[in-house]
């Protein structure tokens, strides 16, 4: 059976759903983040004229737009409330939390961070998997391969491959629904497929499209003649592919961290060195270093190499 496995890395939470050997989806949380479905507390500061929206003022000093104000409340009033989407940040831009206010009588949503089982560990190479996949936005099928990316506007996956339209475009689709539920897709989704003349080819499309995603709750368009479907589904917070676009010296200083814990595991040698390319120097936080050191009981030293790749950051325990 399915289930959600959780892992309590250095600096953000991750979880995958595994099958077997097999990941099915992937979340990715950092501290302090509200994911939706949370409740909190906040205090209106601004009504927007002339709609029921509003600035509230959260318990923990961030801000969220709040949706769907009832009349009554006036600015300055505290609030209970359910985040419905956490923050986001895009390319030149930050977008608060959103949220709406809390009724007494009706039930919270269901929280979208799983209720999982915490291990230690995931199984050796399952997250390393997923993070490649979403550092690279790609994903390979049989004679193509599906490019991920996202804008202010929606995210985009262009299908590509080798062979005809038709079977470029069938092979695809198990890549995107893999690609869905691996990067935490939400929001407008657009796929740019290969061209399908054929009414009946496009009809044959949608029919796979939809059965692949027939556990995803989502509004969908058909192909138009040029090749193009837009998907629509809630949006809940960042992708990991929006922090790969906005924050990706973040994700590899995590990611370092990460490995380092790794090779500390079942090795001998007093100090644990990690090397990595000096663009994450600055984004190692003195306190997560201590908590590398607490965690594997050893010395941290951190070494600096201009030659390797920002995402191939590595460790290994020596005696002096």
């Amino acid at each position: 059976m399915a289930e959600w496995l959780i892992e309590e890395g250095i600096a953000e939470t991750r979880a995958l759903m595994v099958q077997g050997e097999r990941v099915l989806a992937a979340k990715l949380m950092w501290p302090g983040e509200r994911a939706a479905g949370t409740r909190c507390t906040g205090r209106l500061a601004a009504k927007l004229t002339g709609t029921r929206r509003g600035v509230a003022l959260l318990d923990d000093g961030t801000e969220a737009l709040v949706d769907h104000l009832p009349p009554q409340v006036t600015e300055g009033q505290s609030l209970d409330l359910v985040i419905t989407r956490a923050a986001l940040a895009e390319r030149g831009r930050f977008k608060r939390a959103q949220a709406r206010v809390a009724a007494a009588d009706a039930p919270s949503p269901a929280p979208v961070w799983p209720d999982g089982r915490v291990v230690r560990r995931f199984p050796s190479g399952l997250w390393d998997e997923v993070w490649h996949a979403a550092s690279s936005g790609s994903i390979a099928f049989p004679d193509g391969e599906i490019l991920v990316s996202v804008t202010p506007a929606m995210t985009v996956i262009d299908v590509d491959g080798i062979g005809t339209a038709r079977a470029v475009a069938l092979g695809g689709v198990p890549a995107i629904a893999q690609a869905l539920a691996w990067f935490d897709l939400g929001g407008s989704i657009g796929i740019d497929f290969p061209t399908l003349p054929s009414k009946q080819d496009r009809r044959a499309l949608d029919e796979a499209l939809g059965a692949a995603l027939d556990h995803w709750p989502h509004e969908r368009t058909a192909m138009n003649g040029f090749g193009f479907v837009q998907l629509v589904a809630r949006l809940t917070g960042p992708s990991l592919l929006h922090r790969f676009a906005t924050a990706r010296l973040g994700m590899a200083a995590r990611m370092a961290l990460r490995r380092a814990e790794l090779a500390s595991d079942g090795g001998t040698g007093r100090v644990l060195e990690l090397t990595i390319h000096p663009a994450l120097n600055a984004k190692l936080k003195a306190p997560w270093l201590a908590e590398l050191a607490r965690r594997t009981g050893r010395e941290v030293r951190v070494a600096l190499d201009p030659a390797l790749a920002i995402e191939a950051a590595h460790a290994q325990l020596r005696n002096a």
